[in-house]
């Protein structure tokens, strides 16, 4: 997977787009990612932390980011792990 791709959540409407990935399975609601679609799957309840549009989400080892580009029901994961929302650097103060 290569940045600039886009992946979909075959849980939910999720739609993502890959701005850095090391390595490792992405799943969205509990199921994996894929570029085309793919068949339909459950949403897992326990997945179920939903995506907003234009947040970046990545793992906590910043191997990771996404950008959301269309909303869904499922919560963001590397390997089981969820995506945390990429906080914005503070700027620095101006007197």
């Amino acid at each position: 997977m290569k940045p600039g791709s886009r992946l979909k959540s075959t849980a939910c409407d999720s739609e993502v787009v890959v701005i850095r990935y090391g390595s490792g399975t992405l799943t969205c609601g509990g199921a994996p990612m894929s570029e085309g679609g793919g068949d339909a799957a459950e949403l897992d309840p326990a997945q179920a932390g939903g995506t907003v549009i234009g947040k970046r989400y990545v793992d906590a080892a910043g191997t990771v980011e996404l950008l959301c580009v269309k909303p869904g029901k499922g919560t963001l994961a590397l390997d089981g792990t969820a995506l945390q929302l990429k906080e914005a650097k503070p700027l620095p103060a101006s007197d």
